[in-house]
């Protein structure tokens, strides 16, 4: 014989609560997987700190991604770290601005770096022309005037320098030229669909479409998409940009700058964009204004 067990109604226990923090519990990792996928719509994830920036007439095809930035997608929505205060956010942008910022001519003179090769010449005065490389400690060793610091300066503040030394005690209105002979100290590497990719010296005043054109420009098969990423001053940066809108002129030439890293090409790109934006802390909290 089936008996019907029957409980007291004060007895009964009821689900609701139990099944509603059941589905609280369970709906964290969907929210944050939409998250996930949501930004993975805008060629990044995002981590700790990391933000997506749109700097709309700098070249910008996509998204641009600074630690600490305020974020926006092409949309125009912004994603905000709810734990990055004002100054992360200020010094964020301001990198990713720097990453995305048109380059105008003489904008930025080479600074000289350790194993340059520099090469001096002194008019009329043959036996104090040479060229010299630039040692381990920054300096160069010339007759007369010694060691002198050379890394971290422009050619033409060398000159100002060399010719300040020599006019004091050993000849009147010295004209001194220097010339960087060899850049060894600062390179950049560009990756991905060019036809010559490798590590290449910085010659100076250099434009994306300046190393696009020294790695032999992109592949055949390729699309005209380029990632280009940075860090400095504890920034990592990224920027998406696109070739044929600069060559048309419908976009402006970003500026390059030792340590930046190229990646041509959509699908090596992204590749590259998600295996970098692996190294940030983890984290995913964000506040969608």
């Amino acid at each position: 014989m089936l008996c019907r067990l029957s409980y007291p109604r004060h007895a009964r226990v009821s689900r609701t609560p139990l099944l509603r923090r059941r589905r609280e519990v369970g709906s964290a990792p969907l929210i944050a997987l939409g998250c996930a996928l949501l930004v993975a719509g805008c060629g990044a994830s995002l981590n700790n700190g990391t933000t997506l920036a749109n700097n709309q007439g700098a070249g910008l095809s996509t998204t641009a991604v600074a630690t600490g930035s305020t974020p926006t997608d092409a949309a125009g929505a912004a994603f905000v770290p709810v734990a990055a205060t004002p100054a992360d956010k200020v010094a964020a942008a301001r990198a990713a601005d720097a990453l995305t910022a048109p380059a105008t001519p003489g904008s930025t003179a080479y600074k000289i770096g350790f194993q340059d090769v520099v090469e001096i010449s002194v008019f009329k005065v043959p036996e104090l022309s040479k060229s010299v490389q630039v040692s381990e400690t920054g300096d160069i060793n010339l007759p007369l005037v010694g060691e002198v610091q050379a890394a971290g300066k422009t050619a033409q503040e060398l000159e100002r320098e060399l010719t300040t030394k020599l006019g004091a005690k050993y000849l009147q209105n010295p004209q001194v030229t220097v010339l960087v002979k060899e850049y060894n100290s600062q390179r950049v590497t560009i990756e991905g669909a060019v036809k010559k990719p490798g590590v290449y010296p910085i010659r100076g005043h250099s434009t994306l479409l300046q190393f696009i054109a020294t790695a032999e420009g992109l592949d055949t098969s390729s699309d005209s998409s380029v990632v280009v990423f940075r860090q400095s001053n504890g920034q990592r940066t990224a920027a998406r940009f696109d070739i044929s809108d600069i060559r048309s002129g419908n976009a402006a030439d970003p500026e390059i700058q030792s340590g930046d890293v190229i990646v041509a090409g959509s699908s090596v790109a992204k590749e590259t964009f998600n295996n970098f934006l692996k190294l940030l802390p983890v984290a995913s909290v964000f506040a969608l204004l």
